[in-house]
């Protein structure tokens, strides 16, 4: 919030308005709602608080029973004039996201009751599926000591040299919601909210909002607290998102 030309009253609207409901609000809506008459100002502030949330759970660690898989989200398309669409996992529109949640087993779990409690949620691009990202990304996400459930992907071989215990299995596709339950339930409703919310996100700010739903999965428990923790994060941490110009072409119903 400092040196920002916008009145406070509006970055404390904002922290509400994004943390009063599971979901999300977009930047068109967030302008609307404040009655700001320039669009641009408003969609960098509310980067600017994802931004800021990032860094807040960049400082913990997942630790004990972890699940781990890789997302594919659809992102705006990228391509430059006569280049070539590619299809599947290769796709310029398909983005790369590893997914870490922690899950702990349940004893004796009541009828209708999930057989896996889940606790924190970690969501980071990825550029690719090589063992050096994941050892990297892992290494720098994971505690050493934890206990790590994966599919047998190749560059998972990366995940078992930064954690204690490995568990990699060979797993159907429509199996996989099983054995990686947690995993596979963010997905799903990150790519939903995002599809409903803003249809389209352009790649280079996928990870910010990746941000603002784990901040919010985290937090899921905290009630009216998250609008209080949200705002010493936002005095707390200065945001890393630079400004820049919105390009409305190239992204027109991003958030």
């Amino acid at each position: 919030m400092h040196g920002s030309k916008l009145p406070l009253m509006y970055w404390f609207t904002a922290i509400h308005l994004m943390t009063a409901t599971k979901k999300t609000i977009s930047a068109a809506e967030m302008q609307r709602q404040l009655g700001h008459k320039r669009y641009q100002p408003i969609w960098e502030m509310m980067h600017k608080l994802r931004s800021v949330m990032g860094q807040r759970d960049d400082k913990y660690k997942l630790s004990g029973s972890i699940e781990l898989d890789e997302g594919y989200f659809t992102i705006a398309n990228p391509l430059e004039e006569g280049e070539g669409l590619k299809s599947g996992i290769g796709s310029q529109r398909q983005s790369k996201v590893l997914v870490m949640v922690e899950s702990e087993e349940v004893e004796s779990p009541k009828k209708g009751q999930k057989s896996r409690r889940c606790g924190h949620l970690k969501m980071q691009v990825i550029s690719d599926l090589k063992s050096g990202t994941f050892k990297e990304k892992t290494s720098q996400s994971v505690e050493p000591d934890s206990t790590v459930v994966m599919d047998n992907l190749p560059g998972h071989s990366g995940v078992e040299e930064a954690v204690a215990v490995s568990k990699r299995q060979t797993v159907p596709g429509k199996d996989a919601p099983k054995v990686l339950p947690w995993v596979h339930i963010a997905i799903a409703n990150a790519k939903t909210l995002f599809q409903d919310m803003y249809h389209g996100i352009k790649g280079e700010f996928l990870q910010s909002y990746l941000d603002e739903f784990c901040y919010k999965f985290n937090r899921k428990y905290f009630g009216d607290q998250i609008f209080d923790r949200l705002m010493i994060v936002a005095a707390t941490y200065r945001p890393t998102f630079a400004h820049r110009l919105y390009n409305k072409r190239a992204c027109a119903t991003c958030g």
